[in-house]
């Protein structure tokens, strides 16, 4: 039972990692402006996250060594740190994007405007990052983080018409909007289902919990059914706003718009599910972000780290984490727009995606770390195939930014 519990448990943390401020966006965007035309990209974006996490989480447990740790061990420093710079950058990036989110659904169930809430929900995530447990922590968050099924059950609830939605999926159209715009925006789903921080947490979180060989049925079952719970909930986002917002042409530029499907359906207790929703996926990813952008920097370097080891111990990896929690409030105090940076950091996700998973393959069919749990030929194909469209995705993000506007 308690080897279950701790599977399960599991499932949620993927879960709680996997949807966040750039899933709510995106998919709601992609819903609202295209309908049901982008669900291939999350099936796509589920296979592979499922393919390379599966790759960290072995390479966690058969090593005992996290990701970044051994990219820079097996790639040699110059390229580690070029990886390191990119990752951090979009890491910070990203971490600024989920407090600018947390703020977002504070201000929808308080009205009160997010930029008083920054300060406070930058402070919230440093305290839990420095005080809460791990396990506790992965556990509490990807728990709150399922509330977002009430986007699935919005469906069922709303007059919604199963027929349209599957002929959308099979056959996308742009609906005059243009194609251009509808591939931006397949680029940026894209991104926002395989973002680089996802596989640094999950491999530094196996070490964190001291994965073993032992250990690999469990994690490949969080694998397994956690990022695919992950791509249902984002795919609910998508389809509820094809339902609701699509035909009307109605645009997503707030956590409001996001949530529309919702308060239609239940009205304002679906409001108050929803905003509890976000609140949990924003935070959770904050949470994860921020400890991914200390972890890349203590492995690079080979800094104790970890939640496990005591502030005192590992002083470097909790000021990194401070400090990459500060920046990220400072972005937002510039009063940019969070959705409007969520976009950009979209597309500079979508840039750094090859940096990201390039080593992860390298490091995984290297037998010196992983002796005989090696990739194998299925993986290696998945991998391969993916990492082809990941370079594509990487090459066509800007100009589709710069010529759509940046979707606009």
């Amino acid at each position: 039972m308690r080897k279950l519990l701790a599977a399960t448990l599991g499932v949620l943390s993927a879960v709680g990692g996997f949807v966040d401020i750039g899933d709510l966006v995106a998919a709601s965007q992609a819903g609202a402006r295209f309908g049901m035309g982008h669900a291939w990209v999350l099936l796509l974006g589920v296979v592979g996250i499922c393919a390379y996490a599966d790759m960290a989480g072995r390479i966690a447990a058969a090593s005992g060594r996290a990701v970044f740790d051994l990219v820079r061990e097996r790639l040699g420093p110059r390229v580690a740190l070029l990886n390191l710079a990119a990752s951090y950058l979009v890491t910070v990036l990203t971490l600024a994007a989920e407090l600018g989110g947390v703020a977002l659904a504070l201000q929808l169930a308080s009205r009160v405007s997010y930029l008083l809430w920054v300060p406070v929900a930058a402070f919230a995530v440093w305290l839990v990052l420095w005080r809460m447990r791990f396990q506790l922590m992965e556990r509490v968050f990807g728990l709150a983080g399922l509330t977002l099924v009430i986007f699935a059950v919005a469906l069922f609830w709303l007059p919604t018409d199963w027929a349209a939605l599957a002929r959308g999926a099979l056959r996308p159209e742009a609906y005059g909007q243009g194609w251009v715009a509808y591939w931006f925006v397949a680029v940026a789903l894209f991104a926002s289902t395989v973002s680089p921080y996802e596989v640094f947490f999950f491999s530094s979180g196996g070490v964190e919990e001291r994965w073993s060989a032992a250990d690999l049925a469990d994690a490949r079952s969080s694998v397994l059914v956690g990022f695919p719970v992950g791509g249902f909930l984002a795919l609910s986002l998508v389809a509820t706003a094809a339902v609701v917002l699509h035909p009307t042409g109605a645009s997503v530029s707030t956590l409001h718009e996001v949530a529309a499907p919702v308060v239609l359906a239940f009205g304002g207790v679906g409001l108050a599910i929803a905003a509890l929703a976000f609140f949990a996926v924003t935070f959770g990813a904050a949470l994860e972000t921020g400890l991914s952008a200390a972890y890349a920097a203590a492995q690079y370097f080979g800094w104790q780290w970890g939640k496990r080891v005591s502030p005192r111990e590992a002083a470097r990896f909790h000021t990194v984490l401070l400090v990459s929690v500060l920046i990220g409030m400072l972005v937002l105090c510039t009063t940019v727009d969070p959705v409007r940076l969520t976009e950009h950091m979209l597309v500079a996700s979508a840039v750094a995606l090859p940096l990201t998973y390039l080593p992860i393959l390298i490091v995984a069919n290297d037998r010196t770390y992983l002796g005989d749990r090696v990739n194998g030929r299925t993986a290696n194909l998945l991998g391969a195939v993916f990492l082809v469209v990941i370079v594509a995705a990487a090459v066509a993000a800007i100009p589709l930014a710069v010529t759509t506007g940046t979707g606009r």
